[in-house]
């Protein structure tokens, strides 16, 4: 499916991090009610999903599906939002590694965010949101982009010096994000829409 497809329709895919063949355990229902459950996180924006597949489905943790609009579903047959705390700790374990995969795999949207970030106030920019990310640092990483915007996690490590493993900060960052939903300002999480304006 093309990314034009999947706006047209407003697809919303997410990544299955726990798989509970018999159901949620403080589902308090007959074990024979119960349908199989997990949870899941967006692909576009990390939004945490809590969710309920079809029985007839075997499904392993990494697994895409779909978990909007109820229409486009496969597998998936109701998804409800969940914070990070509620959250299985399976799921919470898995999390780090998938958020790990959805960067290196969408590396150009990453190293945009590197290439496009903006001040949020006079004194904040969102590079200073990035953990490990002071002035001397985002400064760097102005100056270079003034020059040539980066192309690569790589090439970002390579020409800011003292930028190390410029992904896993933004990895840190989302699980920041996911994990304290009291955060003044978030910056990837639920950020969707501001995406597909960028674009």
């Amino acid at each position: 499916m093309s990314e034009a497809d999947g706006d047209e329709t407003d697809v919303r895919r997410a990544v299955v991090l726990d798989y509970l063949a018999h159901g949620l355990s403080e589902d308090d229902r007959p074990q024979y009610a119960k349908s199989p459950a997990g949870y899941a996180v967006g692909i576009a924006d990390f939004q945490l999903y809590q969710v309920a597949f079809d029985e007839d489905e075997r499904l392993t943790i990494g697994s895409e599906v779909v978990v909007e609009p109820p229409s486009e579903r496969d597998v998936v047959t109701e998804a409800h939002r969940v914070e990070y705390d509620d959250f299985s700790s399976g799921a919470q374990s898995e999390l780090e590694y998938v958020v790990a995969d959805l960067v290196e795999d969408n590396e150009q949207r990453f190293v945009d965010f590197y290439n496009n970030a903006q001040p949020i106030t006079l004194r904040l920019h969102q590079l200073n949101l990035l953990p490990g990310i002071g002035k001397k640092l985002r400064n760097g990483i102005l100056d270079e982009r003034k020059r040539k915007p980066f192309e690569s996690f790589e090439e970002l490590s390579e020409r800011v010096s003292g930028l190390h493993e410029p992904d896993q900060i933004l990895v840190d960052r989302i699980l920041e994000e996911l994990r304290d939903d009291d955060l003044k300002y978030q910056t990837f999480v639920g950020r969707r829409e501001q995406q597909h304006d960028q674009s």
